[in-house]
């Protein structure tokens, strides 16, 4: 009995001293902040006649960046295609909003193969509800980015459209500015 007592007791030891190492490692280690904003993923939109719309986001705003919407950095990119018809462009993010679940995101079109899209300024707005998320964007009531004149950032329409299900999500961190 005195040989598994000596045992069990060692195997405490080392695992008490083998835990307050680790937490000791962990305390020194500075603590991670979060993002002040993010918007990230890809998903399809449904249309009932078939057009094949996708929208990928990789938008973030740092969290030493929290007072300042327009420092956000990353690309999203969005096409549109029905009966091999169509066009996409990819733009680089110049300000990033985003309050609760919805986020919206703006950004200049870098390439694209719509003529005249790229240099405009496009907006796109999602409201992430889960499996069900909605987006709208700033091209809306024009018909396509290059009518758009003059958008400033961080401008976008409400989320009207629908993801088509199974096809992706959206995920929005949201901004905690200081007030």
């Amino acid at each position: 009995m005195k040989r598994r007592t000596k045992i069990v007791v060692l195997g405490c030891a080392l695992l008490l001293t083998a835990g307050a190492a680790s937490a000791a490692t962990a305390s020194d280690d500075p603590p991670r902040q979060r993002e002040a904003a993010a918007l990230t993923g890809t998903a399809k939109l449904y249309r009932s006649a078939g057009d094949d719309i996708t929208f990928s986001f990789d938008a973030h705003l740092a969290a030493k960046d929290n007072a300042d919407p327009t420092e956000a950095t990353g690309t999203f990119e969005f096409s549109h295609y029905l009966n091999g018809e169509g066009a996409r462009a990819k733009a680089k993010v110049d300000c990033l909003l985003t309050g609760g679940k919805v986020a919206v995101v703006s950004g200049v079109i870098t390439s694209s193969d719509l003529p005249g899209a790229e240099g405009k300024r496009v907006g796109v707005t999602v409201h992430d509800v889960g499996r069900h998320d909605r987006l709208g964007y700033s091209w809306a009531s024009t018909g396509n980015p290059v009518e758009t004149k003059e958008l400033p950032k961080c401008v976008s329409s409400a989320p009207f459209e629908k993801v088509k299900k199974g096809t992706g999500d959206f995920t929005v961190v949201p901004w905690r500015p200081d007030f």
